[in-house]
């Protein structure tokens, strides 16, 4: 397993040093998280603690697959990648979760719900052997 301790600090700086908009905070936070995506296989964002983010864990780990895991509560970009994640699940309406967000072969997978579907419906495996996170 692997866990990103800090993502790469992309500095955005207007009027002369004032610092950062909401916009550029998430152009930033999409940047690192292109970065992440791009060169890992699986990557998992969690929140620590988090039942559901446990689950998908142990899913990866029981199948053999070592994905890298972003702590977001630990992470110094966190709420930024957080709102990114509301963003890309679709608003969070309808009282959906955001965390566990898995991306595999750098494409957005989905939450705990598209994950165990893929699971269930045998289209998981076939997903990780594709994005190089599984040699069976």
């Amino acid at each position: 397993m692997q866990v990103a301790k800090d993502l790469p600090v992309v500095a955005v700086r207007v009027d002369g040093g004032g610092g950062e908009t909401p916009a550029m905070n998430m152009q930033a936070a999409y940047e690192k998280v292109s970065v992440l995506v791009s060169g890992n296989a699986v990557v998992l964002f969690t929140i620590s603690g988090c039942c559901m983010c446990h689950v998908v864990k142990q899913l990866l780990f029981g199948l053999g697959v070592g994905p890298t895991i972003v702590e977001l509560d630990r992470c110094a970009s966190g709420s930024e990648i957080h709102a990114l994640l509301v963003r890309l699940s679709g608003g969070g309406g309808k009282r959906q979760q955001v965390v566990p967000a898995v991306f595999v072969g750098g494409k957005f997978l989905g939450g705990i719900e598209t994950v165990m579907a893929c699971h269930i419906n045998g289209t998981l495996v076939p997903l990780l052997k594709d994005a190089g996170a599984l040699w069976l």
